[in-house]
């Protein structure tokens, strides 16, 4: 089965990337991986406030995972895969790649203004070609009806 992974995170343009991605995925009888990145937590002395701060982190990525996959069941069908994982965005995108062969594509979502997102710039800038898999990146400025007539 053909599997898009999609980053989310609390910007527009993660929800634009969604829908191409659930859309494509409903088209070519494939899947949805959704994935929330935690980013590492600065050390903190003292460790049951980290750990508060971590679990925060956690639940609000948890909650938003959780409203984009009903959200994408809804308007698809599709029950996507849901990863929450802390660490390094690039590191963690590649690792999930390496791990599941079913992955077709990476799909980001660019901001519709200014800088695309470090994401995207990562992967579009000096990274481009060492990923095994074709990175989609759809621009943020999208509205859904383009998305619908385009994927």
């Amino acid at each position: 089965m053909r599997i898009y992974l999609v980053v989310v995170d609390d910007t527009p343009e993660a929800e634009v990337a969604l829908r191409f991605a659930a859309r494509r995925a409903v088209k070519t009888g494939g899947g949805v991986e959704i994935l929330s990145l935690l980013p590492p937590q600065e050390f903190i002395a003292f460790g049951g406030v980290q750990a508060t701060i971590e679990e925060e982190a956690r639940h609000h990525a948890e909650a938003l995972v959780a409203g984009a996959a009903g959200t994408l069941f809804e308007e698809s069908g599709l029950k996507p895969a849901i990863t929450v994982k802390q660490g390094d965005g690039p590191k963690i995108i590649r690792e999930m790649i390496a791990a599941n062969k079913q992955i077709a594509a990476l799909v980001l979502g660019a901001a519709a203004t200014g800088a695309p997102g470090p994401l995207v710039a990562h992967f579009a800038g000096a990274d481009a070609g060492t990923l095994t898999v074709p990175i989609m990146i759809v621009p943020g400025s999208l509205d859904r009806e383009a998305i619908d007539r385009l994927s």
